[in-house]
């Protein structure tokens, strides 16, 4: 990868947690393992209209963590590939395509090692995102792995919750729900955002000990001008005020069963999801 040696170790405390992390997550009700919640429930009803029909195509998900959303590619006939840095999450991803009966190439490699790693395989859809790209200290690198990971035409699509969301954070408040607040920094810059604690963000038990973890601020402008630089062609960015799950306690679930703030609140964007091609 060769980052500086402060980066390299923050990113290695980066799988660590996730390694730790990871039998907590399968064991919770949050990805819906189960049963409770099928693998098309993670996507948003905009993202198949992007993505387009992928029978037939070579698509890897990069971050995939436990492949809650990879299976669904698989099961729409892609030929599907997914990578994440985590070992206990591929050995975990693995388990549950096997168990739900769906082929996927699982890789073990950092996301910044998956040109050489996947051996010169190219694709004609890379996805990614929803708490990922948050874990990458460089844009332009990360840029230059999708444009080498892409066919000549290939797309990259990109679902991210929005630096607005991760700038709010809750005050507690009378009514119908805390009052949000901008607390965090849109923009980055100032370096990794150190977090430490036993607690993970589904349900579950706690770990016995504390893991740090290292996250890097991305706002729009350094995400869009990151792939233009790199070559890609940009032809859609959404913006939404729907999320995959409830991030407040307060959020209502619409009709397509992802969540909104309430009526009586403004709307903001809570994600978006950038389609870009390669030439």
């Amino acid at each position: 990868m060769d980052f500086d040696s402060t980066v390299e170790k923050q990113m290695q405390a980066n799988q660590v947690n996730w390694d730790a992390r990871t039998p907590v997550h399968v064991a919770s009700r949050f990805y819906g393992l189960d049963g409770s919640r099928p693998a098309d429930s993670w996507f948003g009803p905009f993202e198949w209209k992007d993505l387009g029909e992928l029978r037939d195509r070579d698509v890897v998900h990069l971050q995939c963590h436990l492949g809650t959303e990879t299976i669904a590619f698989a099961r729409r006939g892609a030929r599907t590939t997914g990578v994440d840095f985590s070992g206990e999450s591929i050995t975990h991803a693995r388990r549950i395509a096997q168990r739900e009966d769906v082929s996927i190439d699982y890789v073990r490699c950092n996301v910044y090692d998956a040109v050489n790693v996947l051996g010169g395989q190219r694709f004609d859809v890379i996805y990614t995102g929803k708490g990922a790209i948050c874990y990458l200290p460089d844009l332009s690198r990360w840029a230059s792995v999708v444009t080498g990971l892409l066919r000549k035409g290939g797309l990259v699509y990109l679902v991210e919750f929005h630096p607005v969301l991760q700038s709010l954070s809750p005050k507690p408040a009378l009514g119908e729900g805390p009052e949000l607040l901008l607390r965090h920094d849109y923009l980055g810059g100032r370096g990794a955002i150190e977090r430490s604690g036993t607690s993970t963000y589904t349900d579950g038990p706690e770990l016995a000990e504390a893991t740090r973890a290292y996250e890097w601020t991305h706002g729009l402008g350094e995400v869009i001008t990151a792939l233009a630089e790199a070559g890609m062609r940009i032809d859609r960015l959404r913006e939404t005020e729907l999320l995959p799950w409830p991030r407040w306690e307060h959020m209502q679930q619409d009709e397509s069963g992802w969540w909104r703030l309430p009526p009586s609140e403004p709307r903001i964007p809570l994600l978006y999801a950038l389609r870009a091609y390669k030439p």
